[in-house]
């Protein structure tokens, strides 16, 4: 039978929505096994913002319904012209996704397998990780081997479609569920602007200290409008944080923030500003509210220009 070009795109798109609907599954379900299960020997901090689970679920939402739609079409074409079935698109398409699905099940056991083999430890998010490829994968395989052999019955792909679809549903339910609402992710974004904001507050007014020996009165002193340098602002109520000058090295910053920080660990890398005690700071962990952050400067490691 020959090729028309409703037959080509439309399996092409059956191929194409299903690769982006495991991969999105694949996505959801890794963010949210980090979540639950944090790895403690991260150097760099991980912030789950609103991106994390948005794209895949995002695409979960658009891309399963075409996917459902098109497989559908072609079902219905097969019922009325079962010779559509031995097109070679579909048969070089499905054979393709076997070939793409039986490689990945291979290499999520070969990982295992060299993991184990080579004495390293087994968290339990590599173990689930490893468990979620293999599920998926497997069960690409083994739907798309049936239907290439013999044709699936109608009444048995409507209940592969439902299993789909709540799979999918139970993923997202549970994404919203570790990593917050719509709502929460908003806000979480927001404290992540405003430690960003801080973060840059307090080189600002280590320049300053730097620059003139001593600490700015007001943070109305930063602004530089000659080389541009406008001090931030809060991305909420617009207006400025607060500023404290507490002595000669010292200042505090303060911040109303929504949420509790929800970073994993702290980070390694060095910020300019010394907390009380001598140690590197290298965040702002914070609890929702007003939260404020006395900071030293420590003359011998920044000394005046």
């Amino acid at each position: 039978m020959k090729t028309t070009p409703k037959d080509f795109f439309l399996h092409v798109g059956i191929i194409a929505t299903l690769y982006v609907c495991v991969g999105s599954l694949l996505n959801l379900t890794f963010t949210i096994i980090n979540v639950a299960f944090p790895d403690v020997e991260l150097i760099n901090p991980y912030y789950y913002s609103s991106t994390s689970i948005s794209w895949p679920v995002a695409a979960l939402i658009v891309v399963v319904p075409v996917y459902l739609l098109l497989s559908w079409l072609a079902r219905k074409d097969f019922r009325t012209m079962p010779e559509t079935r031995e097109l070679w698109v579909r048969r070089w398409l499905l054979v393709l996704t076997l070939f793409v699905a039986g490689a990945v099940v291979m290499g999520d056991l070969v990982t295992l397998l060299y993991k184990f083999l080579n004495g390293e430890e087994l968290t339990i998010a590599f173990l689930l990780k490893v468990l979620s490829v293999f599920v998926v994968s497997a069960a690409v395989f083994a739907y798309y081997l049936s239907d290439l052999r013999y044709f699936i019955p109608a009444s048995r792909n409507r209940l592969y479609a439902l299993a789909a679809l709540i799979v999918v549903i139970v993923m997202i339910g549970i994404g919203f569920s570790v990593i917050g609402s719509p709502m929460t992710q908003r806000q979480l974004r927001l404290d992540n602007q405003k430690t960003q904001d801080l973060q840059a507050l307090q080189w600002q007014i280590t320049d300053y200290w730097q620059r003139m020996s001593a600490l700015p009165a007001t943070l109305a002193e930063l602004n530089d409008e000659l080389s541009g340098n406008r001090i931030p602002v809060d991305p909420q109520t617009k207006e400025g944080y607060e500023y404290h000058k507490v002595s000669n090295t010292s200042f505090e910053l303060c911040a109303n923030f929504n949420l509790p920080s929800r970073s994993i660990n702290n980070a390694s890398v060095i910020k300019p500003i010394m907390i009380d005690g001598g140690s590197i700071d290298s965040n702002f962990p914070h609890q929702a509210g007003r939260t404020c952050f006395t900071r030293t400067i420590d003359p011998a490691r920044y000394p005046p220009y």
